[in-house]
């Protein structure tokens, strides 16, 4: 009977927790259905499929606005379930945080300015002669810019002297891979944490910055 009443708390808790994120959750539910999707299909008809999705140079030229709704909805490699973790670890905490508004202007800032700076700056690298041509065409789909960017505003969230390791972490992460691999994708991250540091203005508001030793915060009614 212990087992049964623990049972049904921790899936009374784990549901008020799923409550209290809700653009977390249900984004986390598109992205279960287009897994499963992904996985029914052809590797060749997956990859035509997705490029046709891919925040490229090309399909942004043809239409902008769909692919960047679009990419955010697909996770190249079809693996669900670590993002799963990713999401109830930086999305959920920010969106209770913030407030589903204001994470979600967070989340669009990062995955929109960062997918057109960088394909820019590839542009121009094409322009120049220093990457080819068929990189018009590179697949870049993914939710990679938007968690960035939103692992970077909860640096605002965090209580000094946590807060500079977890900057000091952050900042590792992100610029060794684009010092050592270069690629556009790493500089396209690189772009969505500054893009999340910039939005310390939706940051601001009565709470004050956690302590890690702290009590997990509670749930907004």
């Amino acid at each position: 009977m212990d087992l049964v009443i623990r049972t049904r708390r921790g899936l009374r808790t784990a549901a008020a927790y799923v409550r209290s994120a809700p653009g977390t959750y249900l984004w986390l539910a598109v992205l279960f259905v287009t897994t499963v999707a992904l996985h029914h299909m052809s590797p060749q008809f997956e990859q035509h499929f997705l490029r046709q999705r891919s925040t490229n140079i090309h399909e942004l030229s043809q239409n902008p606005v769909r692919v960047l709704v679009a990419s955010a909805m697909w996770i190249q490699g079809g693996h669900w379930l670590p993002y799963v973790l990713l999401y109830t670890v930086f999305h959920a905490p920010a969106e209770r945080w913030l407030g589903t508004a204001r994470w979600l202007a967070v989340c669009a800032s990062a995955h929109v300015l960062a997918s057109l700076i960088s394909e820019l700056a590839l542009l121009v690298a094409i322009h120049d002669g220093m990457a080819p041509h068929s990189a018009v065409n590179t697949l870049d789909i993914g939710v990679s810019y938007a968690l960035a960017g939103v692992m970077a505003v909860l640096t605002y969230r965090i209580r000094a002297p946590w807060r500079y390791l977890y900057l000091t972490a952050l900042l590792a992460y992100y610029t060794v891979p684009l010092v050592t691999d270069r690629t556009f994708t790493d500089f396209g991250h690189f772009l969505s944490v500054l893009i999340g540091f910039a939005c310390y203005p939706l940051t601001r508001g009565p709470e004050k910055a956690r302590n890690p030793k702290e009590t997990p915060v509670t749930t907004r009614g």
